[in-house]
């Protein structure tokens, strides 16, 4: 006589297993939303700090830095949470509205932390700091 699990006691693994990942997906999907809200708010905080480290050292605010690329021009990984209104770059006024085009709910949060931060309105650069 062999010493074996039964088909029942396996069938009741199996059960048990898919009950547990059916539990753990939703969760994981949730903290990767949350993950990609806070690179993208991190991100637009670091391109606005960016312009003005840019225009306090040239007197240009162009936002052609690596963060103000993640945030404002990949439009292929979704990152179009905000609008960036830069019309004249030598004023060292920039806007940054919530009037991207995504609609996932990563972006929602993001906007909604950007708006905790007071990351959205216009910046005024000048000096050695941002200046509201």
């Amino acid at each position: 006589m062999r010493k074996a699990f039964t088909m029942i006691e396996l069938i009741f693994v199996i059960v048990i297993i898919g009950i547990l990942s059916a539990a753990a997906i939703p969760k994981l999907a949730a903290t990767r939303d949350d993950a990609k809200a806070a690179a993208a708010v991190t991100n637009l905080s670091t391109c606005i700090m960016d312009i003005s480290t840019k225009y306090t050292a040239s007197g240009n605010d162009e936002a052609s830095t690596a963060a103000c690329n993640s945030v404002f021009q990949n439009a292929g990984v979704s990152y179009d949470c905000w609008t960036l209104t830069n019309t004249d770059t030598t004023d060292g006024n920039v806007t940054v509205n919530n009037g991207g085009a995504s609609t996932e709910v990563w972006c929602t949060e993001a906007r909604k932390t950007a708006d905790h931060l007071d990351l959205n309105g216009t910046h005024q650069f000048g000096a050695s700091k941002i200046i509201r």
